[in-house]
């Protein structure tokens, strides 16, 4: 999409839309920091009733954050062009702010409670995270979304059971 499209959509001016961002990419990075802030905010809101259980939590999380992903918008402005437009490292920092924070808490919190094997909790969040978004790409790319998106909630449920404290 252009700028004029843009300003057009936007009921803005040229001018007005690069006094706020500097560029194309500048106004992409708004919009995906906008979009990760709104997956945070679901999966946080979604998880509030399991959060007496810090396994289930993280089971819900995941799920919610699996089917966010899907919707294609979602899809298309994280998984696919963010990490080209932004650069590999400015996305991975997008999305540690947003989606890393929340499984390192989670984490920490199912470990505080006894139900996750105490662990280092940074790189541990980070091989999670690098799961689920291998699994929302798969999911994007499958012939059947839903049924891929149970496959890869199933697998990540089994790995979450391998750190409890019980397996």
């Amino acid at each position: 999409m252009g700028t004029e499209e843009i300003v057009r959509a936007a009921g803005v001016t040229r001018g007005a839309l690069y006094h706020q961002f500097r560029d194309k990419a500048g106004l992409f990075a708004a919009v995906a920091e906008e979009v990760e802030a709104e997956i945070a905010e679901r999966i946080a809101a979604g998880v509030a009733d399991a959060a007496a259980d810090p396994v289930a939590a993280l089971q819900a999380g995941a799920g919610l954050f699996l089917e966010a992903c899907a919707e294609p918008e979602v899809e298309r402005i994280i998984l696919l062009d963010a990490p080209a437009v932004l650069g590999w490292e400015a996305w991975r920092d997008l999305a540690g702010r947003y989606g890393l924070g929340l499984v390192q808490f989670a984490l920490q919190s199912a470990m505080d409670a006894g139900a996750i094997l105490r662990q280092p909790v940074v790189p541990l969040a980070h091989a999670l995270i690098g799961a689920l978004d291998e699994c929302a790409l798969y999911v994007a790319r499958a012939e059947d979304p839903p049924a891929a998106r149970q496959e890869c909630a199933a697998i990540f449920n089994q790995i979450l059971t391998s750190l409890t404290a019980t397996s």
